[in-house]
């Protein structure tokens, strides 16, 4: 029986070259395939339980508890589906692995129109998120300071966001996926402890009673809140964006045809999925619970008491998207290097990997502090192009290659799939983009 070799592809049927091959020993998602099923695990909760998780007791005010609980369970449900459907597809075609997104969508779609359906959507996720993350950074670091030193003056927000950054400028230095291990292992694990604290810490408020709560409507105006509504529904999306490095964290899994990478993998992502569940939905339920409409885009602004266990949780974010970050940046990356090499013809050094992802986390500082609207941007984002790509992509590409029988279970599984996201993708960026414009009549730049 033909061997798949560590490259991922069938040695009997490997045409590279000498050259190719040293490119793929260099570029980050394929240059190392020793990772153990539980890196898919702390991968995966380091890639979802970040800022999403902060933002959706808040989600849960927008919505309320019927339209809330119901989005909060299918999300999780659809995607939970989307992201087997994935791991599946990863080694559908014998010999070959889709170590990338967009390679499994040139499966479906063709070459080029591959390229220029998933890119695009992969390329704004990424970049988006961790401009999120750098924001989340920032306001955490500043929670942290007015939480131990009250009586400080305030520091800008663009000095927090920029001494944040300093972190992701030397991490950003890691060659590969295996590398971020010890990373991930620690936000995975802080990210687990302010979910838990976030909701706990909650529960202490809510039992010393000193507050109103309420759970009508946040606006007087009916069109706010529609507005706020539809700007929800992404921020619900913005917390299941783990698809999106879903392919590229399994290529870094070894693979033979007696033992398949999606064995390891799976068994890592349902233990994920769990975690997943056991973050978001006390978070969810209980946060807006206690504060009703009340609560802020992130539930840790939110919290005061006790203090040494706010100030705690508001570090551990940190830490958490100083991980997650790297996590969703490894993938732009592997394409701007990719293309750099193979496109461009440039020689695969240190100095190009240097230049390429100090230019990248530049820029997400720079969008970071220029616009550092937590809960519009995710709004946006969510839905204009995470939804996509973890809510419905997945079932088309599905339909497309596996070609279920019509009509049938599976057929109207996926369809129902596209539905729910197709109506996310269209509405819930109209929320995002109102709430962005609202904050910007009142924002001062580099404040």
């Amino acid at each position: 029986m033909a061997r798949v070799g560590e490259n991922g592809v069938n040695n009997a049927i490997d045409t590279r070259t000498k050259e190719q091959k040293a490119i793929d020993e260099w570029l980050p998602i394929t240059s190392n395939r020793n990772a153990k099923w539980w890196y898919s695990t702390m991968h995966n909760v380091t890639a979802m339980v970040g800022a999403g998780v902060l933002s959706l007791p808040y989600a849960m005010s927008q919505m309320g508890w019927g339209a809330g609980v119901t989005a909060m369970l299918l999300s999780w449900i659809i995607t939970f589906y989307t992201i087997w459907q994935m791991v599946e597809m990863h080694e559908m075609i014998p010999g070959k692995r889709f170590d990338r997104y967009h390679e499994l969508g040139q499966c479906a779609f063709g070459e080029k129109l591959g390229l220029w359906i998933v890119v695009p959507q992969q390329m704004i996720v990424e970049v988006s998120t961790c401009i999120i993350y750098m924001v989340t950074g920032g306001k955490s670091l500043q929670k942290f300071q007015e939480i131990i030193f009250p009586n400080m003056k305030p520091l800008k927000l663009t000095y927090f966001i920029t001494f944040f950054s300093s972190i992701e400028f030397g991490l950003s230095l890691l060659p590969n996926f295996n590398s971020l291990s010890s990373v991930s292992f620690v936000a995975a694990v802080l990210s687990i402890a302010y979910s838990f604290i976030a909701w706990t810490a909650s529960i202490k408020e809510h039992a010393i009673g000193t507050q109103v709560v309420s759970y009508g409507p946040r606006s007087s105006k009916s069109s706010d809140n529609v507005f706020m509504f539809l700007s929800a529904l992404g921020n619900v999306a913005f917390s299941y964006a783990g698809h999106n490095v879903v392919l590229e964290i399994q290529a870094t899994i070894p693979s033979t045809p007696e033992n398949p990478s999606k064995k390891a993998m799976w068994k890592g992502v349902l233990i994920a999925y769990i975690i997943v569940a056991i973050c978001y939905l006390p978070v969810a339920f209980v946060g807006y619970w206690v504060f009703g409409n009340g609560v802020d885009d992130n539930i840790l602004l939110t919290l005061y008491k006790p203090v040494w266990l706010v100030a705690a949780a508001n570090i551990f974010v940190v830490f958490h998207v100083i991980g997650s970050y790297q996590v969703y940046a490894m993938p732009v990356f592997d394409m701007f290097e990719t293309f750099a090499v193979r496109s461009m013809k440039f020689k695969p050094s240190f100095r190009l990997r240097f230049v390429v992802r100090m230019l990248f986390v530049a820029f997400t500082l720079f969008v970071g502090i220029t616009i550092p609207f937590f809960g519009g941007l995710m709004g946006f984002f969510g839905g204009f192009a995470l939804a996509p790509t973890s809510y419905y992509l997945p079932c088309i590409i599905w339909l497309i290659l596996k070609k279920p029988k019509r009509f049938g279970l599976s057929w109207t599984i996926n369809w129902v799939c596209i539905i729910v996201g197709v109506l996310l993708t269209l509405l819930s960026p109209i929320g995002g983009m109102w709430s962005i414009i609202k904050s910007v009549k009142t924002y001062k730049f580099y404040q």
